[in-house]
């Protein structure tokens, strides 16, 4: 009963995790497109700097920014921060029920470092904390002030950190801890210097003193820095899914190379919204990205291609004989793993012909990427990894 529990709050979070991210990346990107896409207008005397007009659903609406505060506020003011604290909530609470409480399948490779779950909780909480403090440290120091120079550390600094990352959790979990940790440096930025800094220029309004500009100037910086991270944020939520992404050596390289094709991507739009030239040329590095992405996730996985063609010979039997002893437990009808209530993605491996029809998906996971078992739970050998390579492989050459 508690994993039929835990399965339903899992599918409940991540349900309200992907509502209120879309909820928080579209009124983020709707922003900066507004904000990108105001025009100057001459001859106003209420303090405002730039208005635009836009039509939706039938309707005309005018947007008009302030430069620092309009000269009084209105009775009702609009605060745009639960859709960011709500991703961020629920997106913990599911690393929670998913890779904390299944850490020893998740989190924890022993290949890569011996920990036990409690341990990896704590260092991935600790380094959520760290990360973000670190991150927060650039900001607020001199570099703060230049911009480029502070988006090249800041880019090198995430890259050092999801290397590091790679060599304490399982690929999987590297990729999700450094999600985790972009998650919170974005929400972190709402939390702790946009709203904050909107709520003083409020108070100063109320006051009947000048708004001080620099929280607008912290604020927009902070809130740049979001519209760049969304899209490799959103990336490595949905690569466990994909395990030639974070389960190749070359994992680390694959998340540096979308760090920058989200960079790419948001500033051809962003020049776009702003009205200046289209950046054609930017669609040119993602596709050559995203051809990088392509060739690494392929020879991150050589030498496990390289020891598949050399494996002795085996045949179906002898896979099928690997599977039942290391698979079956978590692929089966009724699962006989603690905490696995249903075969993963439905995938049952209890028979020769579900065996053969998830041929393809077995050699992708246990021998390409060693993401199966996940942490390597049943021990499964790599002996007994060429032995599905080639048991497999008969499947071809016997059709």
């Amino acid at each position: 009963m508690d994993a039929v529990f835990l399965d339903l709050a899992s599918l409940c979070l991540r349900w309200l995790h992907m509502i209120a991210g879309m909820a928080w990346i579209g009124a983020s990107f709707y922003f900066i497109h507004l904000d990108l896409g105001l025009k100057p207008v001459a001859g106003i005397k209420d303090g405002s700097q730039s208005e635009v007009w836009e039509v939706h659903g039938g309707g005309f609406y005018r947007a008009v920014k302030y430069l620092v505060a309009p000269p009084q506020l209105p009775a009702k003011l609009v605060w745009f921060k639960w859709e960011a604290y709500s991703t961020w909530l629920s997106g913990f609470a599911l690393m929670i029920a998913t890779y904390y409480v299944n850490a020893d399948l998740f989190l924890i490779d022993p290949s890569v470092l011996e920990m036990s779950p409690n341990t990896a909780i704590a260092v991935s909480i600790a380094t959520l904390l760290a990360g973000w403090l670190g991150y927060e440290a650039l900001c607020r120091s001199p570099l703060g002030r230049r911009d480029n120079l502070l988006a090249a550390i800041g880019f090198v600094f995430l890259v050092a950190i999801a290397y590091g990352f790679t060599h304490v959790f399982s690929g999987r979990g590297a990729f999700i801890q450094t999600g985790a940790l972009i998650g919170t440096i974005m929400v972190a930025n709402v939390f702790v210097v946009i709203i904050p800094g909107q709520k003083k220029m409020v108070a100063s309004m109320v006051a009947g003193e000048a708004p001080d500009p620099e929280y607008g100037r912290q604020g927009k910086q902070r809130s740049v820095h979001n519209n760049y991270l969304t899209l490799p944020v959103v990336f490595l939520m949905i690569s466990n899914h994909y395990p030639l992404m974070f389960g190749t050596r070359y994992n680390w390289l694959i998340f540096a190379i979308v760090l920058v094709l989200g960079f790419l991507i948001r500033h051809f739009y962003n020049l776009r919204h702003a009205g200046r030239p289209n950046p054609w040329w930017t669609w040119a590095l993602a596709a050559a990205g995203i051809a990088a992405i392509a060739w690494l996730a392929w020879s991150g996985s050589q030498a496990a291609q390289t020891a598949e063609a050399t494996a002795p010979h085996a045949s179906f039997a002898d896979a099928a004989d690997v599977v039942s002893t290391r698979c079956i437990m978590c692929h089966t009808a009724a699962p006989v793993w603690a905490g696995i209530v249903a075969p993963p993605k439905g995938v049952r491996l209890d028979s020769p012909e579900e065996i053969r029809r998830h041929a393809g998906e077995i050699r992708t996971y246990a021998v390409l990427t060693h993401t199966m078992p996940p942490g390597n739970v049943t021990d499964m050998s790599e002996d007994e990894r060429q032995i599905l390579a080639a048991g497999l492989a008969s499947l071809t050459t016997t059709r």
